[in-house]
């Protein structure tokens, strides 16, 4: 039996769960199709999920196709919702991107299509709603086509197409149409079938088409298209047979060293924490103990996915995917093993709204802290900040229906009534140069028993923050430069004008210490006075999201649509006009993006659609932005400084001489 990690991915109201339920009804694992208008699918088991008929956290269920074992991951397909998907991406062998027949593109399926391809995650197109009215199944295959940086391949037709008398009808690979098209996809990049295509066009045998077809697909060069109808189960059994067929699978090995990795993160009924792991390598028993990041953790219980169901288990192997407990510093994102490998970098942006969180009853403040980080610990893309000096709590989102959807959860999940305010955009500081910063030991102004020299450099966009020694490592304990470290990227959450420091690294240049009488808390107190001079020098530059949007609009409306974009900033980078209708493509900044989809219906009589998603971060014009800082404030010496003394009187902390 082979193990094949299978995500279904698309934008939201595609048809992606009435797909997992299609699928998991055909191989036998539930007896009766689920609904997503009734909320009674197999995949979407919280309340909200049922109420509002979306995909919120992603779900795992197994199933076997002939001697294929499915684990299938269905994820949200709203884009508020798309830390989910992040963390799912890195699991998977391959992909079935949904696509409804009706809509088309949309913004999510773009989204989607770029981190598949940036994660060299090989996938299929499947076509839905092929009997919806509107359905536009040989324009959707066209779009794909043209907008999408893919090379679909028709697998089939669909006869009668946007009625309840639909059908698929799959295309015979030896046979015309697809005999040529696939010749023809498969020849780009393969020279032996390019001259027997040529020359000896008998050569090409069935059998030799479809094992090219599989690896080029498994290598991400061809993508087929299926077709049909998820809730009526046409055209579905020719894309499960492509499942077990053309998509590849990762080698394991239950017998090597422990290799996983940790995707989410639940509570049980009593509060318990329950970490979702895929296993890649070795076999996990009960009582084990896991080497993680924050230290090995002894498993207290393991529930695996098989055929439908979860049940309890005393081991979990290589290729399966399981609920452990026991696990109390677990994260998202953790590496299980010994040789844990780095952590991969984010393929989504982080989110770049921000609303203040007020509990409604001011004794709930810090129930609704406590609350608010259980929640955040679920979703490490959802960050949360504080500011205990006006007690205030802010947490970043995505868009509006997750707000929505957090205030619900902590009123149904912990009787908590929250109110939100209306969200802001969260904007960036990245460096405009160079900076150092250095404070040496017994040298005023100084008054921390350690020396500290950092530089700060700007990094390319998107690379992230690092942080590197240069200095000799073996002349002060470990622990010293970990708290520098971890220091360093706590204060980057906050730079000269209030917001998180992106894209920037930085050097340790200077260390000293002295022997017994330095602490690490000399180093963690110290490191944000040098880190703050360091920036100053260099400068920052306040940056603000920039989104990328789609327009879809009449012909006839454009000409209003066009001065809204203008007033508004807006850049229009490409437009297409076909029968009479006009799609613009183009850049503006995320703080506008509300405002505009409000005036769109009005100004396209209801016809056109926009559709954004974030693109990049660019400097602000105009008057520079600020964020109220939280803490204390290593730009202000001598505030941060007092502070410092009060927190050391107040608290009396015991001495940290750590080895």
């Amino acid at each position: 039996m082979r193990t094949l990690n299978l995500g279904i991915l698309a934008h939201v109201d595609a048809g992606k769960t009435s797909l997992t339920e299609r699928l998991l009804f055909d191989a036998g694992v539930i007896d009766k199709l689920g609904s997503v208008d009734t909320g009674s699918t197999q995949t979407d088991s919280l309340e909200l999920e049922r109420q509002r008929g979306i995909t919120i956290r992603a779900a795992v269920v197994s199933f076997t196709i002939g001697d294929t074992v499915v684990n299938l991951i269905d994820t949200p397909g709203h884009p508020d919702f798309i830390a989910e998907v992040e963390r799912v991406l890195g699991l998977l062998d391959a992909a079935v991107v949904v696509v409804s027949a009706v809509e088309g593109v949309q913004a999510q399926t773009r989204v989607l299509i770029r981190a598949l391809r940036r994660l060299a995650v090989p996938f299929l197109f499947f076509i839905n709603k092929v009997d919806r009215l509107g359905a536009r199944y040989d324009d959707v295959l066209g779009a794909i086509a043209t907008q999408l940086p893919v090379r679909p391949i028709a697998m089939s037709t669909v006869i009668d197409a946007g009625s309840k008398l639909a059908r698929v009808e799959a295309f015979d690979p030896g046979r015309e149409p697809l005999f040529t098209a696939l010749c023809e996809a498969l020849a780009e990049n393969d020279d032996a079938l390019l001259g027997d295509y040529v020359q000896v066009p008998d050569r090409l045998t069935i059998e030799r088409l479809q094992r090219s077809l599989a690896d080029q697909v498994a290598r991400g060069l061809v993508h087929p298209a299926f077709a049909g109808a998820a809730t009526t189960g046409v055209g579905v059994a020719a894309l499960t047979s492509a499942i077990a067929t053309m998509l590849p699978h990762r080698p394991l090995d239950p017998d090597g060293p422990v290799v996983g990795k940790i995707f989410k993160i639940e509570r049980g009924w009593g509060g318990e924490k329950l970490s979702y792991i895929y296993l890649t390598s070795g076999t996990i028993q009960l009582r084990q103990y896991l080497h993680l990041p924050k230290g090995p953790a002894r498993v207290t219980g393991i529930h695996v996915f098989e055929a439908g169901r979860i049940h309890s288990v005393a081991s979990v192997r290589a290729g399966q995917i399981a609920r452990i407990s026991g696990l109390g510093g677990a994260r998202i994102g953790d590496a299980v093993g010994i040789d844990l490998p780095s952590v991969a970098h984010a393929n989504f942006a982080p989110p770049t709204l921000e609303t203040r969180v007020l509990a409604r009853r001011p004794s709930d403040h810090a129930a609704l802290w406590l609350a608010l980080n259980q929640l955040a610990e679920q979703d490490p893309l959802i960050n949360l900040r504080r500011n205990e000096e006006v007690n205030e709590v802010f947490v970043s989102l995505y868009g509006e229906v997750q707000k929505e959807v957090i205030q619900s959860t902590l009123l149904t999940d912990f009787g908590l009534e929250a109110s939100f305010e209306e969200s802001t955009v969260i904007c960036v500081e990245r460096l405009v140069g160079t900076g150092t910063g250095l404070e040496i030991i017994f040298k005023d102004p100084n008054p921390f028993i350690a020396t500290v020299g950092l530089r700060v450099e700007p990094r390319p966009a998107g690379a992230g923050n690092s942080f590197a020694l240069e200095v000799d490592v073996g002349q002060m304990p470990a622990s010293f430069y970990r708290a520098v470290e971890e220091t360093v990227f706590e204060t980057l959450k906050q730079g000269i004008c209030g917001w998180q420091v992106i894209d920037c690294h930085v050097a340790m240049t200077a260390a000293r210490q002295s022997s017994p009488t330095s602490t690490a808390a000399d180093f963690r107190q110290l490191t944000p006075l040098v880190l703050a001079t360091a920036l100053s020098a260099a400068q920052t530059v306040v940056c603000e999201p920039v989104d990328r949007f789609y327009i879809e609009t009449p012909a006839a409306t454009l000409n209003g649509l066009l001065t809204l974009l203008a007033k508004s900033g807006a850049s229009t980078k490409d437009s297409t006009v076909a029968n009479d209708v006009v799609r613009l493509e183009g850049t503006i900044a995320s703080v506008m993006i509300q405002s505009i989809q409000q005036q769109v219906p009005a100004l396209t009589s209801g016809l056109g659609t926009m559709e954004s998603s974030f693109d990049h971060y660019a400097p602000v014009t105009g008057p520079q932005r600020s964020r109220r800082r939280s803490g204390a404030d290593p730009f202000n010496r001598a505030e941060y400084l007092l502070r410092m003394r009060r927190n050391l009187a107040g608290t009396n902390p015991p001495s940290e001489k750590e080895n």
